[in-house]
């Protein structure tokens, strides 16, 4: 039986397959819990070790080294930890990357930079990384994620998210309105004003609509009031719902779960997209007739993606399911 991946998609068609929650930490204690936490729930989201804000001014480097320790250690248990750099113009840039690629660049899963201005920028941070890798031997190209912030990174969204180096594009809320000068109300960085502002939200999805042209995976930005859990919840069902976000921001454990929870199907779409995908795979992937509705590749490829988000976010899947299409998937 063929799988529905090599069925369904050309090779580099299907985006990368990561998970639906991204949390940030950047002080110790709270990187080592969160690892933690991680490690207990499996790898249904990423942890992001903080250079940029975790860093104290004039301690950049051996905060670096932190979090390589960190990357390398036993709490690193599924490969699913990552970290953020400084901007490309901050002085403790290149530094940095000595350090992490140096030190952790074989665990690392990815690499954040933010604020860039415009794709030069993007082009100079992916041209330094990979030299480093290269300098450093590692032999491996270290997935690059980055924070959509400035105007100018925003009008070359684009050629952004085209670039062949970039896996994600977060969206980095309080920045971009304050790069608005006052222009943006306080409002527009809470849970409720950031889905209302016509210039946050037109920023939102113009970010999403560029991933998805590209294959990339487009991240939510923040929601600050970390003790709502009706809130995030709220939040993160509509980044998924409505604005078409494939993952989203964590920066307090407490949102974690609603995360994750917003974000995967229900049970009812994934018995029906389980349904289609066994008759389509019974037809050789042909169209078929399911409960009068036709269905072909198109919708095939749909369903798929709800399996698979599914398994990303921990869902219960039919163990005939696990072992057909995801015992060689180890996230």
């Amino acid at each position: 039986m063929i799988h529905p991946r090599d069925a369904l998609f050309e090779d580099g068609d299907e985006a990368a397959l990561l998970p639906v929650c991204d949390h940030y930490a950047g002080v110790e204690a709270r990187m080592r819990k969160s690892l933690e936490l991680q490690g207990e729930m499996g790898p249904v989201f990423d942890v992001t070790l903080d250079c940029e804000d975790g860093a104290p001014v004039g301690g950049e480097v051996e905060h670096a080294h932190l979090v390589a320790e960190l990357a390398m250690s036993e709490l690193n248990r599924h490969g699913r930890v990552g970290a953020r750099v400084h901007p490309v113009d901050h002085p403790a840039f290149e530094r940095e990357l000595d350090t992490l690629i140096g030190r952790a660049g074989d665990r690392l899963a990815y690499l954040m930079v933010p604020k860039p201005r415009h794709l030069a920028d993007v082009e100079r941070a992916c041209s330094e990384i990979d030299h480093v890798v290269r300098v450093q031997g590692r032999g491996r190209r270290i997935p690059l994620h980055f924070l959509i912030e400035t105007h100018g990174a925003l009008r070359e969204v684009d050629a952004i998210a085209a670039h062949p180096r970039v896996e994600s594009l977060s969206f980095g809320l309080m920045d971009f309105v304050s790069a608005h000068r006052g222009a943006i109300p306080a409002q527009g960085m809470s849970a409720q004003g950031q889905f209302s502002h016509p210039l946050v939200m037109r920023a939102k999805l113009e970010i999403a609509a560029a991933c998805h042209a590209h294959g990339k995976t487009p991240s939510h930005c923040v929601v600050t009031e970390f003790a709502d859990k009706r809130a995030i919840a709220q939040a993160a069902e509509r980044a998924s719902r409505e604005l078409g976000y494939t993952r989203m921001w964590s920066i307090h454990p407490n949102q974690i779960v609603p995360i994750v929870e917003a974000f995967a199907p229900t049970a009812a779409e994934v018995d029906m997209a389980i349904e289609i995908l066994h008759a389509a795979q019974a037809a050789g992937w042909a169209p078929i007739r399911h409960r009068d509705t036709l269905h072909d590749r198109a919708s095939y490829r749909y369903f798929w993606q709800v399996i698979a988000r599914a398994h990303r976010t921990g869902q219960p899947l039919p163990a005939e399911v696990r072992e057909a299409w995801f015992s060689h998937v180890t996230a």
